[in-house]
């Protein structure tokens, strides 16, 4: 179980994977998530994860080199966005993720959307295989990809996703998902883990945040990582990337699992996989 910032997940290919990183998703390219992730990695934060779409990964390649730390000891996610993929197309959108980053390899390169049109999640798929392959990846996985894209994709794929980051909080808990998951050794990762901030009035958040002396966040960034989903909350603000972290020195009961486990509603924030197909 995750003990502090540096614990990770042993993913199928052997790779380390921290449980806990920090999401830049609609962090603002320049001088908000420069400082959004010089902070979290000046507070001990390993993983940053960001995507060709958030268009704000010069600054987060600009934060990671001035912060001194060694690259072997961060581990750096990016998602391949839907307009670039098919087989050639994801060596050119790779390179230049890579270039923008500032960094010579990926810890973790995800398909970010199961784009129906014509299977061009299998052609990227092959390509991904070839820079894991290649050794410029360490670890390759999807996004956003329901069991039957899953089936679909592994029909095919020599390599099985070591990961399927997905919309995940106590409304969402996509047990479906999570158990093909957990059968085919694929670690389930939580994007939006806070529902976008509609859960931290919950009532049954705040009574079992009362009970810990902590905040209904940190409630539900615990729960996830008890449930075993890696999980990467986003911030802009200094103090809230330091609380959001503050999750490693309480545990919470079965009961309260419990409690959380019923809040589910199958309720999105963000699209549905099966029907988004935005380029």
């Amino acid at each position: 179980m995750a003990k502090n910032l540096e614990s990770t997940t042993t993913l199928h290919n052997g790779v380390k994977m921290p449980w806990f990183g920090l999401g830049v998703f609609k962090v603002e390219e320049g001088e908000e998530v420069y400082n959004s992730v010089k902070w979290a990695l000046e507070h001990g934060y390993k993983s940053i994860d960001t995507a060709a779409v958030y268009g704000n990964e010069e600054g987060v390649g600009k934060a990671i080199k001035d912060s001194g730390i060694p690259r072997e000891d961060l581990f750096i996610t990016t998602k391949l966005w839907n307009a670039d993929q098919g087989y050639d197309e994801t060596f050119k959108a790779f390179e230049t993720s890579l270039n923008k980053l500032g960094i010579d390899y990926l810890d973790l390169y995800l398909i970010h959307w199961p784009v129906p049109e014509q299977n061009k999640y299998k052609e990227s798929w092959k390509a991904m295989e070839q820079l894991y392959k290649d050794g410029k990846v360490r670890a390759i996985g999807v996004s956003n990809f329901k069991e039957h894209h899953l089936e679909d994709l592994m029909k095919d794929a020599e390599v099985v996703p070591m990961v399927n980051q997905v919309e995940y909080h106590p409304h969402l808990q996509q047990r479906d998902v999570q158990a093909f998951c957990k059968q085919h050794n694929i670690q389930l990762e939580a994007w939006s883990p806070l529902k976008q901030g509609q859960l931290l009035d919950d009532p049954t958040l705040t009574k079992i945040a009362e009970r810990h002396g902590k905040t209904t966040v940190q409630v539900i960034l615990r729960w996830d990582l008890q449930q075993e989903v890696v999980t990467i909350p986003k911030s802009v603000k200094q103090h809230r990337i330091q609380d959001n972290a503050d999750v490693f020195d309480f545990e919470l009961s079965q009961e309260e699992m419990q409690l959380i486990n019923e809040m589910n509603k199958d309720e999105r924030v963000g699209a549905d996989p099966d029907t988004f197909n935005k380029r």
